[in-house]
């Protein structure tokens, strides 16, 4: 095993931080996401950064006491300076830091220890700007009622105007967008658009609707993502669709507790509960990335294993549901003397094709010699995918034993390949491998048929009706429903 770096990261340096660390390393997992990042000796850039693909997420984390008097709107004034426009000042100077000198970001106060990995180039990166505001949501409902998320309108442009309290618009129309959340919205978004694809692609389509030509006010974030997650635009992508006639629309108190009551969401997070096996496979592969544990990694790099693992993460919930019960169904099902390839095809035209493989131990041959055959094995299946589907350009192999779920313990192997550049040399070893190694030779071909909020009947009765507000949520988190996902 070649030595490898071993990645320290902070975990925040008071209470919400961590808090923000926590919440941000379920949604993004521990590879994408970084507490208290520096740009010089002592002087700190962000409260926590994630960089994914082409995405980048930079936090501004504000715990500001909101004081009250009897003039409610000055105590709203003077929060508002201290907790959100210092934090957005702050955030668009670590993004112009991040858009000059991309490669001086460190993990460290003393800056020893650089961002382990690329960030994107100017022209490509996706720059979103959050500001997490704490305490805020306790005061607006004790005053206000309601969930305490603050509420939104896009009529508000600018500093000055943002004089009516607990309500947010445009911070600046002429630099990037600024989302800022509460403690109520914070924790709902956190938990309901959990992977980064969910996550940005719900940040962009806000931004696009706020800064849009119509008239929109909003009762608080979670009534925004409930009107979004109830709606389909013709890529089949959630989105804001309403009539193109109507220049304003307004998103009321109510939206998101009927939808979190709705039959198929509650179907929806039951058939969720297998896809957090993607998760943690990710996990795996992770924890050894930023231990340096990892083995027969090519390049020898932290860089090379990010680039594998953010295939399998790039995936939004509903396609880790899919893909998670499709490599489960193998696992349980191949006997342990026996192997198993599976290939999924790709769900959106930027997916890659996936290869699952089950393969047998040799217990009469070493660990490290089981490990080296199976991993060339994968490597050749991702080959002979390549040979079997000319279209495929990206195509992302994961391995694990044979009978697996009987045993202690175990290991996983991934590996990438990029088939873009295909030579007639390649065409024929390819055909080499799928003859002697007998792989694909005649595959049996399974449709799949995956909705994304099933119907309540094709869930087992007892994940719907039965789940009380005491109960252990149906996603598998080990907490009550009413902790998780039964936030209304």
């Amino acid at each position: 095993m070649q030595k490898q770096e071993v990645i320290t990261k902070s975990t925040g340096l008071n209470e919400a931080e961590e808090y923000l660390t926590k919440l941000c390393e379920k949604t993004f997992l521990s590879l994408w996401g970084y507490a208290n990042i520096y740009r010089k000796p002592g002087k700190e850039l962000c409260d926590l950064l994630v960089v994914f693909g082409n995405h980048i997420i930079i936090f501004s984390d504000k715990n500001c006491q909101f004081k009250i008097t009897k003039d409610i709107k000055a105590d709203w004034d003077r929060w508002f300076r201290r907790a959100v426009k210092e934090a957005a000042n702050d955030l668009w100077g670590a993004e112009r830091w991040i858009r000059q000198f991309p490669e001086r970001i460190f993990l460290d106060p003393k800056c020893e220890r650089r961002f382990p990995y690329s960030l994107p180039t100017i022209k490509e990166a996706k720059i979103h700007l959050v500001i997490v505001a704490h305490q805020i949501s306790y005061h607006c409902k004790k005053l206000f009622g309601g969930s305490g998320s603050l509420m939104i309108r896009n009529d508000i442009k600018g500093f000055s105007q943002h004089s009516a309290p607990f309500t947010i618009g445009d911070i600046d129309p002429s630099k990037t967008f600024v989302h800022v959340l509460d403690d109520t919205a914070l924790n709902i978004l956190m938990k309901v658009r959990d992977t980064i694809d969910d996550f940005t692609s719900y940040l962009q389509k806000k931004e696009a609707l706020l800064r849009s030509k119509k008239d929109i006010f909003v009762a608080g974030e979670e009534e925004l993502l409930a009107f979004y997650l109830k709606k389909i635009n013709p890529n089949g992508e959630h989105d804001f669709i309403f009539p193109e006639d109507y220049d304003h629309l307004a998103i009321l108190e109510g939206q998101w507790e009927e939808f979190q009551k709705n039959p198929q969401h509650l179907a929806q997070v039951a058939a969720d509960r297998n896809s957090y096996f993607w998760d943690e496979l990710i996990e795996q592969f992770n924890k050894h990335a930023l231990t340096g544990t990892q083995e027969y990694v090519w390049p020898p790099s932290f860089g090379s294993s990010e680039k594998v693992t953010r295939f399998l993460a790039a995936q939004p919930r509903f396609i880790r549901r899919m893909l998670a019960e499709s490599f489960l169904e193998i696992l349980r099902n191949t006997p342990v003397n026996q192997r198993m390839i599976r290939v999924i095809p790709p769900w959106r035209s930027s997916d890659p094709y996936f290869v699952f493989l089950i393969f047998p131990l040799r217990e009469d041959r070493p660990y490290e010699e089981n490990r080296l055959v199976r991993m060339n094995f994968l490597e050749a299946c991702c080959r002979v995918v390549k040979l079997k589907y000319p279209d495929a350009a990206d195509i992302v192999g994961v391995a694990t034993e044979s009978g697996r779920m009987e045993r202690e313990g175990g290991s996983e192997d991934a590996c990438y390949l990029d088939a873009r550049i295909w030579t007639d040399e390649n065409e024929r070893e390819a055909k080499e491998l799928q003859s002697k190694l007998a792989i694909l030779i005649n595959p049996n071909l399974k449709p799949i048929h995956v909705l994304e909020y099933p119907e309540p009947t094709t869930i087992p009765s007892a994940f719907v009706p039965k789940v009380g507000r005491n109960d252990k949520c149906p996603c598998g988190s080990g907490k009550k429903y009413k902790k998780c996902h039964g936030l209304n």
